[in-house]
């Protein structure tokens, strides 16, 4: 069982995981302006896999190819995963909120042809300057996390 929360304490969640998840750290803008940082840090489960508990506010962002449904807290409006129309059945929690975030091995980037010039991709870790081929990513989050 793999287990997170928000910043606050009112939203806690169980992953029905054996280990942590491989995790991605998304380059683009819309990641940089949610978190107000160089990027953010998720990882893809199973829908099925999360339980969480407390409050929860929604917010939904339709584009022209998907609706987006963020969960956040609804006290300290940390931001805890998202689900999309476009994968269904996928839950991309915000690796942050895991409790034993600082133990994540970051696996692959995402949109680095977005990246903050100061960050260096580090070296034999699989990175995209756009989004990657649906298959060839949901391959590489379906490995363990590597330590």
């Amino acid at each position: 069982m793999v287990e997170g929360g928000c910043r606050c304490g009112a939203v806690r969640y169980t992953l029905a995981l054996d280990a942590l998840p491989s995790t991605y750290a998304c380059h683009c803008h819309l990641c940089q302006r949610w978190t107000g940082s160089a990027f953010s840090l998720q990882a893809l489960v199973p829908e099925a896999s999360l339980t969480v508990t407390g409050p929860i506010a929604i917010y939904e962002k339709t584009t022209d190819d998907r609706t987006s449904t963020q969960r956040v807290c609804a006290v300290c409006h940390a931001r805890i995963y998202n689900t999309n129309t476009r994968r269904p059945g996928v839950a991309v929690v915000r690796a942050g909120t895991l409790d034993r975030s600082e133990e994540l091995v970051c696996t692959g980037h995402i949109f680095t042809a977005y990246r903050q010039t100061w960050f260096v991709l580090p070296d034999g870790v699989p990175q995209w300057p756009e989004a990657p081929a649906p298959a060839e990513f949901a391959a590489l989050m379906a490995r363990p996390q590597a330590t």
